[in-house]
């Protein structure tokens, strides 16, 4: 059984979530719900996507690394 659910959502995210859905020939209403499927599950990690899965595991990093400072850092260098 389905039921209409209303969400106040920005213009511009649902102006990109349309072209998305039409890109990839689902409904807006598939993916939010195949999405709320998903992280409801007990247990469940949301799966990722296929470019994601590609590249997990390409780079070493120590597992001291701090993704924060590192970003700081970067910053930094390109602004000042």
């Amino acid at each position: 059984m389905t039921t209409k659910l209303t969400l106040t959502v920005e213009k511009s995210v649902i102006e990109r979530a349309k072209a998305y859905a039409k890109n990839t020939g689902r409904s807006l209403s598939e993916i939010i719900e195949n999405y709320l499927e998903t992280i409801t599950q007990d247990g469940a990690d949301p799966e990722l996507s296929p470019k994601l899965k590609r590249i997990v595991g390409v780079v070493d990093l120590p597992k001291d690394f701090d993704e924060e400072e590192e970003l700081r850092s970067r910053l930094e260098k390109k602004h000042l």
